[in-house]
């Protein structure tokens, strides 16, 4: 056992030394903003979300489930003008800096406009904690279905990662995939807000099934520019791009899985689900009431339902 204590007070050291080293090529432009100096707020703030998602639902068993119709909405449509805001300011922040849709290195300097794409890349880096509320109100609103591996996969490596890419990365081609993110994020939270105001909205939300699409596209096109750029051998960090291409992979496979069990499997189902179909999706989102009257539906059919209902729900949110 002296041995192996050796081996891992090295490793700690080694991890330590490294993590030194790494500081010193960090980007000195964001190192006071919020949250950016240390990891230790952001690995707070993840370990509670996972903290809250075991002992939610613990907490909530006995208890009556919340409506939060109105707070729904609030949040929903708040989310909708953050992620608004965010894409507006990187198109147009990259579009002064006349940044390269194929190749763009990240430039340190405190030039207006690349301060401005940090301080864009810096608010969807926050957006992506905020978003932790997603979780939250699905376990006040007890629709625990919807919280799938996916859905909890996605929240928590979206809000740790990009601190990463705040520190190191704030700005080049970063900026594509947020961009394009946030972009997907609007509809997103535009589809959960009017999903939040009951059936007689909810049969008009026909495009639900496209958002997933979308979201699909964005992976496959998140790999496409990045293989372009490892291609063309691009002077940003190779790790970020063998990275963005594994983590792009994982979300194709997760959402694929999704998709299928969502509108793929749909022969025998079909009759059963129609009515429940538009709630039932929107239930997805979580954003819905459960007036949409899929308290039932849940019930139903246990295996395809439920290993549906518990993929859809991550994939909307997801990106």
């Amino acid at each position: 056992s002296g041995l192996s204590m050796d081996i891992i007070k090295h490793i700690i050291n080694d991890t330590v030394e490294f993590y030194k080293w790494s500081l010193t090529i960090a980007d000195k432009r964001v190192q006071k903003w919020p949250l950016m100096d240390s990891p230790l707020p952001t690995l707070a703030i993840s370990s509670s979300y996972l903290l809250f998602l075991w002992l939610g639902p613990k907490y909530m068993q006995g208890r009556e489930s919340f409506q939060l119709r109105k707070t729904l909405i609030v949040y929903n449509f708040s989310m909708v003008v953050l992620n608004f805001f965010i894409f507006k300011e990187l198109f147009l922040a990259a579009r002064a800096a006349n940044y390269s849709y194929s190749c763009q290195p990240v430039d340190y300097s405190d030039d207006p406009n690349e301060v401005r794409v940090a301080a864009a890349l810096w608010w969807y880096f926050i957006s992506k904690g905020v978003e932790y509320l997603d979780t939250v109100f699905f376990i006040l609103r007890k629709k625990f279905s919807q919280i799938s591996f996916l859905h909890v996969y996605h929240h928590c490596t979206m809000f740790t990662l990009w601190w990463i890419g705040i520190k190191w990365v704030a700005g080049g081609q970063s900026f594509f995939g947020a961009h394009m993110n946030a972009a997907i994020h609007v509809l997103m939270y535009l589809y959960y807000g009017l999903a939040a105001f009951g059936p007689k909205i909810q049969k008009y939300l026909w495009w639900k099934k496209y958002l997933t699409i979308i979201q699909m596209i964005q992976f496959h096109v998140t790999i496409g520019h990045t293989a372009l750029s490892l291609y063309s051998d691009c002077p940003f960090p190779k790790w970020m791009h063998w990275c963005l291409i594994g983590y792009a992979l994982t979300f194709i496979i997760l959402f694929g899985n999704f998709y299928y069990q969502t509108y793929r499997r749909q022969p025998r189902r079909e009759t059963a689900a129609k009515p429940g179909k538009a709630l039932h999706n929107g239930a997805s989102n979580g954003a819905l009431t459960s007036s949409n009257g899929n308290a039932g539906k849940t019930d139903e059919k246990p295996a395809a339902a439920e290993s549906g209902r518990r993929k859809r729900k991550g994939r909307a949110k997801r990106e």
